[in-house]
């Protein structure tokens, strides 16, 4: 096949991907943001049903969703070949089982849902006589597009989707459909009315040897809370099986301890996304900050025990919030402006807990400013290459060039 005609079908298709994945994203993102509200209006009545929620969620999954329980792992498995299809039924059981979890309380993300459905949608279109590397490249192309609807940030959505599948390796065949698609699928959600989460700081910071240092050691920092994140939700996950071997005993246990701490503890303020958290990183009120010590710990260790039990979501807002409040809790003793260090850490834990560089760094310019790029290249830098083996996603392999 001539290079013409391949382009061609790889433009149409990532058209044809960024389009559909886009407007699911919007349905996706825009339904969850209301299901957040009415969860903090009636956090008393719906927080004591999140172990009922987790039964159904269980019985649903385990009913009908096959191979596709396998969420993030199975696209892993289809990028190394292991796996050849993914079931078109996991777009609407992570997408209902998500919108359950959060509905009821649970401390997840979002970003997973949204990577698996746009994975599955671009497998489902793809065009296997392309070339052995079509389903790999497709398969990218659909995560760039999901990442890329669902944040509105396309550029840290092509890099990550070509990274996160082998840590030190980057998919470049991928790189044409996979910015057609975060493109075309951010445009298709901001027009539909999808939020997206800007923030605009005006901290000067100048690189001076010192800052250098401090900023080489935020990395460190940051990437080992990415780390520490990482272990636990491994270190949980085993844990919690070996605990309690019935799926159904294990959500419904671990559901009821959820609900009573998430109310002691700060009253609801850990569930969901954590994006009150990242507003709370980037407001004061009388000079002071909204943003606790405790804050970073408790949301990440309720968001590993969460995913662990079996709820559904994702990691990436999550890690985004524990990243921010880290920051504006350490900025103090680095006598460096609060709401530049929570926005380094917004990424660098993001970094740090995917072991990926270059789409954390992206994300941080896209919604904090690209005049901050050198601070956000270093802290990343750093905090990707602490454990590099040590992820969020199990199925993420390390190249060994």
């Amino acid at each position: 096949m001539n290079k013409l005609r391949l382009y061609l079908f790889y433009t149409i298709d990532a058209l044809l991907i960024g389009s559909i994945v886009g407007i699911i994203d919007t349905i996706f993102g825009r339904l969850l943001l209301e299901i957040g509200e009415l969860r903090s209006d009636y956090l008393l009545f719906l927080l004591p049903f999140l172990a009922p929620c987790g039964l159904f969620i269980t019985y649903l999954n385990r009913s009908y969703g096959g191979k596709s329980q396998k969420g993030m792992e199975l696209l892993f498995e289809v990028g190394e070949g292991k796996e050849k299809d993914i079931p078109k039924r996991l777009i609407p059981l992570t997408i209902l089982s998500t919108w359950m979890t959060h509905l009821f309380g649970g401390s997840a993300g979002r970003e997973g849902v949204a990577v698996q459905l746009g994975g599955t949608v671009a497998h489902a279109l793809r065009r296997d006589s392309l070339g052995p590397h079509a389903s790999r490249i497709y398969l990218v192309t659909g995560m760039a597009a999901g990442f890329g609807g669902l944040f509105q940030t396309p550029l840290a959505a092509i890099f990550f989707a070509m990274e996160v599948l082998v840590v030190g390796r980057l998919e470049w065949r991928a790189l044409y459909p996979a910015t057609i698609a975060a493109f075309v699928a951010s445009w298709t959600s901001h027009t539909l009315g999808l939020e997206k989460f800007t923030q605009v700081i005006s901290d000067k910071l100048s690189l001076s040897p010192q800052v250098l240092l401090q900023l080489l050691l935020l990395g460190v920092i940051f990437g080992l809370t990415g780390k520490l994140f990482a272990y636990l939700l491994g270190k949980f996950k085993q844990t919690f099986a070996h605990a309690f071997v019935n799926p159904y005993v294990r959500i419904g246990v671990v559901g009821l301890g959820l609900s009573v701490l998430l109310y002691i503890f700060g009253t609801g303020r850990y569930t969901g996304l954590g994006t009150n958290l990242i507003s709370y990183s980037f407001a004061g009120a009388d000079g002071k900050s909204l943003i606790t010590g405790a804050d970073w710990i408790l949301k990440l260790l309720f968001t590993v025990t969460t995913i662990a039990a079996g709820y559904k979501g994702g990691e990436v807002t999550p890690l985004f919030s524990i990243g921010a409040s880290l920051g504006v809790w350490l900025a103090p003793f680095f006598g460096l402006p609060i709401y530049l260090v929570a926005a380094l850490g917004y990424a660098a834990v993001f970094a740090g807990a995917t072991s990926t560089t270059i789409g954390p760094i992206l994300i941080g310019c896209e919604v904090f400013g690209f005049q901050y790029w050198p601070a956000f290249l270093l802290v990343c830098l750093v905090a990707t290459r602490l454990f590099p083996a040590l992820s969020i996603y199990g199925g993420q392999k390390v190249s060994k060039k």
